[in-house]
């Protein structure tokens, strides 16, 4: 009889346990790739003994897909761009954020928030910024380059990269033709198309997985890419230099947000100010050098090595200037108007 009990009562703490693992102590987050490393994300579970499970995605379009190709609750925490979280906000598929819950919010700059796409970040909290930068091997580039216009230059025959990534480019040719980023206007946009087409010839790939490798093996002179890939390849080959062209550049914030739905919330909370943290920020930026939106970056956040060239200046690349940034512009919801944009796509591609 007792070992009847024993074994009743073996099997009841077993199902206690297993209900409390599957009910509260799990996490569902959807991400970009190549965003947090690995050893934050072990980290984080070993300090909250919350099983993490993490996914990811390459694209904004594909995160809205997965979200809501699934079941409410599939994942609690995701990483959207500036306009997917207005594109998100319309259809209802995100949570208002609890504040209070949040003691590391302070870390970051004010500077980054309130942003259009979320006044009063009721529904997000930013993470990292980047922006798209002319990088290029000095070696083999002597003339002087501060402007899209430059990249026309007939020298540079296949020998140019661009991101394959459609509004970034063709917003590009709308900067360089003088018109809105974002604009509508089928009349921009034609002198827009046509400006990519000059560019056309001097194209060797499109490629926003890893742009940089055509720099670090030199199958490419010049890339248009993200500033952290620009960090990455410098670091590979210091013969590379870096501008940000004068026109201005498209600039994404990415960002983090509880979804509508989300079964593990405080667990949600939990990994989000896990993330917030001062050290932590510290890690991910040392692995993936993007935009620090944390305070007193200068000091805390960008090792000093990273933030400077050899010479003493600024290694913007690593560290995107505030005026830079503010002179940057995001790319928004533009609604039907993109048809116009796949039209252009795919005749410049």
């Amino acid at each position: 009889m007792k070992k009847k009990i024993l074994l009743l009562l073996i099997i009841c703490f077993a199902l206690c346990g297993c209900t409390k693992t599957e009910s509260g102590e799990k996490l569902n987050v959807l991400n970009w790739s190549s965003y947090i490393p690995d050893d934050v994300i072990r980290d984080f579970q070993k300090e909250t003994n919350i099983k993490l499970n993490y996914n990811t995605y390459s694209s904004n379009e594909e995160l809205l897909a997965k979200v809501t190709a699934s079941k409410p609750g599939t994942y609690d925490v995701v990483f959207p761009s500036d306009y997917m979280i207005e594109v998100m906000k319309e259809r209802k598929l995100l949570k208002k954020m609890d504040k209070s819950k949040l003691n590391n919010l302070g870390n970051l700059n004010n500077h980054f928030m309130n942003e259009y796409f979320d006044q009063n970040n009721e529904y997000s909290v930013p993470f990292l910024l980047t922006m798209p930068i002319i990088a290029y091997d000095s070696t083999k580039v002597h003339e002087s380059i501060n402007s899209y216009n430059d990249l026309l230059n007939k020298k540079y025959k296949e020998d140019i990269v661009l991101l394959d990534d459609q509004r970034i480019i063709i917003g590009m040719g709308l900067i360089a033709t003088g018109s809105d980023f974002n604009s509508k206007d089928e009349k921009q946009l034609e002198a827009a198309k046509n400006w990519l087409l000059k560019l056309r010839p001097n194209i060797k790939a499109y490629d926003s997985d890893s742009p940089k490798s055509f720099l670090i093996t030199e199958e490419a002179s010049i890339a248009y890419l993200w500033s952290a890939e620009a960090a990455i390849a410098m670091d590979e080959n210091p013969d590379i230099k870096v501008v940000f062209p004068q026109e201005g550049s498209a600039k994404s914030m990415d960002n983090m947000v509880i979804l509508k739905g989300a079964k593990n919330e405080e667990n949600a909370y939990k990994f989000i100010d896990f993330i917030l943290r001062d050290d932590i920020m510290k890690r991910i930026i040392d692995y993936y050098p993007y935009k620090n939106l944390h305070n007193d970056p200068d000091n805390y956040i960008v090792p000093i090595e990273k933030a400077t060239n050899s010479d003493g200046t600024p290694n913007i690349a690593y560290d995107i200037p505030i005026d830079v940034i503010d002179k940057g512009y995001y790319v928004k919801n533009i609604g039907d108007s993109i048809r116009l944009y796949d039209e252009i796509w795919t005749v410049i591609k």
